[in-house]
């Protein structure tokens, strides 16, 4: 075992055990929600599709955008977090296109539009949801700008970001949450149902 994974278990194991053994504050600590501003950089993507697509452009609509960093061969955190965004269309029905969702890859050097489709397709994903890839650099930047940045993708976390199309400003919802959680917080960040 290495150092930082030893380092990590340690992390994990002192944050799991207060709640093994005290189920309420387990209730207590689902994950963290602030309200923030982030500037969004400049920076030309790829889609699932191929197409190359300005991340400005995407996210700056009268729609809300819930956003989140995936990446396809995720076994851990990123099927659950895609999960959710599977839920949201099919809770939203037809009005799925009502709102916009983005994931974006941690792991450009493998995520390839082929890659992203089969990806998407595995999930069911409906029209509105785009999976972005691009260059390594590009990639980081957003990271950055989002304050989600990891230099790792094994080391990566659950974050989903929604964007209130009418202020413009960022709902981060920093850990896991139930569909019903999603759908609040959803709901309260302007989304329509």
């Amino acid at each position: 075992m290495t150092r930082t994974s030893f380092t990590l278990l340690t992390l994990l194991i002192l944050i799991l055990l207060p709640l093994a053994i005290d189920p309420v504050l387990a209730e207590e600590i689902k994950y963290k929600r602030t309200v923030e501003n982030y500037t969004i950089p400049d920076v030309t993507l790829v889609n699932q599709n191929g197409a190359r697509v300005k991340l400005k452009d995407l996210i700056t609509s009268s729609k809300p955008v819930v956003l989140d960093f995936i990446y396809g061969t995720c076994t851990t955190i990123c099927p659950v977090l895609s999960a959710g965004y599977t839920s949201l269309q099919r809770k939203l029905g037809e009005k799925s296109t009502n709102v916009h969702l983005i994931s974006i890859t941690i792991d450009p050097e493998h995520d390839t539009p082929k890659v992203m489709k089969e990806y998407l397709k595995r999930y069911q994903a409906r029209p509105g949801w785009d999976f972005l890839t691009g260059s390594r650099s590009d990639i980081d930047k957003v990271m950055r700008a989002f304050d989600s940045y990891i230099p790792n993708k094994m080391y990566h976390y659950p974050v989903n970001l929604i964007r209130d199309p009418k202020d413009g400003t960022w709902v981060r919802i920093l850990g896991l949450t139930s569909t019903s959680e999603f759908m609040n917080e959803y709901k309260k960040a302007g989304g329509i149902i």
